[in-house]
């Protein structure tokens, strides 16, 4: 297993993380005897990051990975994550408190990172946030900088979705220690500026930002929520990125693969060396749904990162747009 700098952290995180989501699934409603042997296998295999929410299964991820350590001598990083209600006020007080019950489910004194699940947005409505929600006097970053004062969290971060350029000043601003980010084959613009005819959401400017502020970047949506990862994607599948139709992702995906077929592995193992290839990438998130996955993401790292001929493979679609003109 590669090990990566986390930001200005000091941390060395292992290049694959262990996702605890809604997407995956096992720790959410997996049976014990798999989320064991997922665990076991993610722990010799070299990863030593486990990330989950509180959001995830409502609060059913957490609990299970919470046990789930105990029951193991390794202690591996743990990162969290907090979801506030923009019109409840008290930002700071509901950070604490969501950090409060994540630790009793977690079964842990305080967890590596806290991370804002919340979008960015010009204009708040629904979950998202205003910069100034964000950035301002008793807003998130001080409440997140709270908890971390009292031990809650030894870091603190950010979720870097909603309006690109709101994230990226968010960034800036040298007041998180990491940002997830979201990545992936189709869109991979957080990383880079993109070509005239390319469609998506330009997410440019994210990891300028970060690897300005030597912000950790945990990558994640590397499977586009299965988009990527099967030629017919899940009924159910949430698109993080705006304007994002699923039908067209689906599209683009099987664009992809037809120019690359499985000369670099599977759809996932494909899509996951991507990622790893990217530069200023710490740790690449994927999903566990059964212990197998757990076993192909360690197949695809130490396979590596994808080689050049792929790249400008890729580099010849996203000119074109996946042919959708």
């Amino acid at each position: 297993m590669q090990y990566r700098p986390f930001g200005k952290t000091g941390i060395q995180a292992s290049a694959i993380a262990f996702g605890c989501g809604k997407t995956g699934g096992l720790l959410i409603s997996g049976s014990d005897a798999d989320r064991r042997l997922a665990v076991r296998k993610a722990l010799d295999g070299g990863i030593n990051w486990f990330d989950t929410a509180a959001d995830y299964g409502d609060g059913k991820s957490e609990e299970a990975l919470g046990w789930l350590l105990e029951e193991v001598p390794e202690d591996p990083y743990v990162s969290t994550k907090v979801t506030v209600d923009p019109g409840a006020g008290d930002l700071p007080g509901q950070i604490e408190e969501s950090l409060a019950a994540s630790l009793k489910r977690l079964r842990r004194d305080h967890v590596t990172v806290l991370q804002l699940h919340n979008r960015i947005d010009p204009a708040a409505g629904g979950k998202a946030l205003t910069l100034e929600q964000v950035l301002g006097a008793d807003g998130v970053a001080e409440g997140l900088e709270r908890v971390r004062d009292k031990g809650m969290a030894r870091q603190i971060g950010l979720t870097a979705l909603g309006d690109a350029a709101a994230c990226a000043e968010a960034i800036a601003s040298g007041r998180f220690d990491s940002a997830q980010v979201f990545y992936n084959l189709v869109n991979p613009s957080a990383a880079r500026p993109m070509p005239a005819g390319w469609s998506g959401q330009q997410l440019t400017g994210i990891m300028a930002a970060a690897r300005a502020t030597a912000t950790a970047v945990l990558a994640i949506r590397v499977l586009a929520g299965g988009i990527i990862a099967l030629p017919k994607r899940p009924e159910r599948v949430s698109m993080m990125t705006k304007d994002t139709d699923p039908d067209i992702e689906e599209t683009k995906a099987a664009a992809v693969f037809r120019t690359l077929g499985e000369r670099y592995g599977d759809r996932p193992t494909t899509a996951v060396r991507f990622a790893l290839g990217c530069e200023g990438i710490s740790t690449v998130l994927v999903g566990i749904g059964a212990p197998a996955h757990v076993d192909a993401a360690l197949a695809a790292e130490k396979a590596g990162s994808l080689p050049e001929e792929a790249l400008l493979d890729l580099e010849k679609l996203y000119a074109g747009d996946f042919g959708l003109g």
